[in-house]
This record gives C-alpha cells, structure tokens and sequence, in this order.
C-alpha cells in the first residue's frame, strides 16, 4: 500500500517501495522505524516492542515498563526465577528478611510489611495481633 499508509513515526505518507507494519494499523518508512526512547533504529535485527503507539528496543521497554524486583527494583530477564509476595515480586537472592538478612526459603513463614519481608522470627505479631504469617512457594519464572 505504498502511497496510501502514513508512518507512525513522522507523520507523512509512504511513498517508499518497502514499508514496515509493526502492528495492523501501525506503519512507518524503514528509516522512521527507531526506539522512542534510545533512538536505536528497529530492524529485523532488533526485537520491537510497542506501547501506546511508540516503538521501543528490547532494553529500554523492559527497563520502563518491565515488572521490577520490589527489593533490588532491577528488572528480570527472562531465565530468573522469582519469589512471590501479594503484588510484590523478587528475585531469589532478594527475598530476604529486612531485619536480619536471612534468605528466606520456599516453606518458610514469613510477614510483608510494606515492601519488607520479615522472617518468622523477626516479625512478631501482625498488626491484628496474630502471628499468623504466609508460608513462601517455590520459585517461579517472572
């Protein structure tokens, strides 16, 4: 459909012989085709991400919109494997009581106060006054 698309990018129609259809109603020229963020041009040789219609590279999409360690608030690739809490997810090596630093193992009991982990022995009663905590799972991959 050269002539007939406008890119995405820079807003003018496509003339060119060749095109690039990110999405099906997004195009843009090959020259116009570059990360939002970093400026890297996205080809066929680099992964394209997209988010409320801008491109990005690999990198910078995972680096602002990836899911982050709640500790260490470093992203994760996609071999780490992670702990749970609620809403919260760590890397293993992270998910370590706040007060005494032990890492805390899958089955061990354990308190999230904001983003803390408490070990059992560290976390004393909960604020409803039980010593109730939850018990940690197996890791997992983000």
């Amino acid at each position: 459909r050269p002539g007939l698309a406008l890119c995405a990018g820079c807003g003018g129609r496509i003339q060119d012989p060749f095109l690039l259809r990110v999405s099906p109603d997004l195009e843009w020229h090959v020259a116009c085709l570059k990360c939002a963020e970093c400026g890297q041009p996205l080809d066929e040789t680099c992964t394209c991400f997209l988010r409320d219609g801008k491109a990005y590279c690999k990198r910078d999409y995972s680096r602002l919109f990836g899911v982050k360690c709640a500790q260490c608030r470093a992203a994760f690739s996609s071999s780490d494997l992670v702990m749970r809490a609620r809403d919260h997810v760590y890397h293993l090596e992270c998910f370590r009581c706040a007060a005494c630093g032990r890492q805390l193992l899958p089955g061990d009991q354990f308190c999230l106060r904001e983003r803390d982990l408490l070990c059992r022995a560290d976390h004393g009663p909960t604020p409803d006054g039980s010593a109730a905590a939850a018990a940690a799972r197996g890791p997992r991959s983000p």
